[in-house]
């Protein structure tokens, strides 16, 4: 596999030398965080476009959770609107340990695009290791993305769930184990689920664990290459943190996008509260 990731000094280099050959995604966006658009105006990567995570890479809330897919064709006509061409490369970053700029990129790979990396560290690294930015919006060109049906990522529909040899919970432990649960309406974890969070993909400076370090975490709970691995999260946004991990590691595994808030929407679904697998 392809590594998802570039690094700021890889990046810098492509900008460097050749601006014009690649498209820049800023996809911040916090949960009970600060603005996107605002943080955006105030500083972002050179030639940098803002997504909107809320609008932009989900559908409204309802019974397919808080964040479903966006219609595909929706998702088509925003992709060219902010500029991303089918023979250009596509970076996303966003300033939340690249949870949110995850999603763009399993959007993007799920609807075929070829080449999306996901900046490691995000915009404090790129801050840190001297990256440039600049403030103002962005009017890109219009691209020509046109999404494929034989995506390079995999998305598990909820009836398939438990049907998963490894499917990995990427929240926290204590909202895995059912002892709290801030958001969605029922606490707990999908029967049968291992826990690995998001966290742990991560070295302390925000960057991701190498390719090893990663392999051994995953197959402490079953997912090596080759294997049936799906992963979930609260809304289907930060499990795509854990998918970037596995790939990194070699691991292919699908979503489900519903996640728990789309688990728990009906309630003949069963529920498990336990100790952290």
């Amino acid at each position: 596999m392809t590594s998802p990731l570039i690094s700021t000094l890889e990046l810098q280099a492509r900008l460097g030398d050749r601006p014009g050959d690649l498209t820049l995604l800023d996809v911040r966006y916090r949960l009970g965080g600060p603005s996107g658009p605002e943080e955006y105006a105030a500083g972002h990567l050179p030639g940098a476009v803002y997504v909107d995570l809320d609008t932009v890479l989900a559908s409204p809330a309802g019974s397919g959770g808080r964040h479903p897919l966006p219609d595909p064709d929706a998702f088509e006509a925003a992709m060219r609107g902010l500029g991303v061409r089918d023979d250009r490369p596509v970076v996303v970053y966003d300033d939340w340990s690249a949870h949110a700029a995850g999603r763009a990129w399993w959007l993007l790979r799920f609807h075929g695009h070829p080449d999306v990396r996901v900046l490691d560290g995000g915009l404090a690294a790129w801050v840190a290791d001297g990256g440039e930015v600049e403030t103002g919006p962005v009017s890109p060109v219009p691209g020509d993305f046109t999404r494929s049906e034989q995506p390079a990522m995999a998305a598990v529909a909820a009836d398939a769930v438990l049907g998963v040899d490894v499917l990995v919970d990427a929240r926290a432990a204590e909202r895995y184990r059912g002892e709290v649960e801030p958001i969605d309406p029922v606490a707990g974890h999908i029967p049968g689920a291992v826990n690995v969070p998001t966290s742990r993909n991560l070295t302390p400076d925000g960057r991701f664990r190498s390719p090893e370090e990663l392999r051994a975490i995953y197959a402490a709970v079953g997912a090596v290459p080759g294997a049936d691995v799906a992963a979930y999260c609260g809304s289907g946004v930060t499990a795509t943190h854990d998918l970037i991990a596995m790939e990194v590691a070699g691991i292919r595994a699908a979503l489900y996008p519903g996640s728990w808030s789309g688990w728990v929407t009906d309630p003949t679904r069963p529920v498990e509260r336990s100790a952290s697998r």
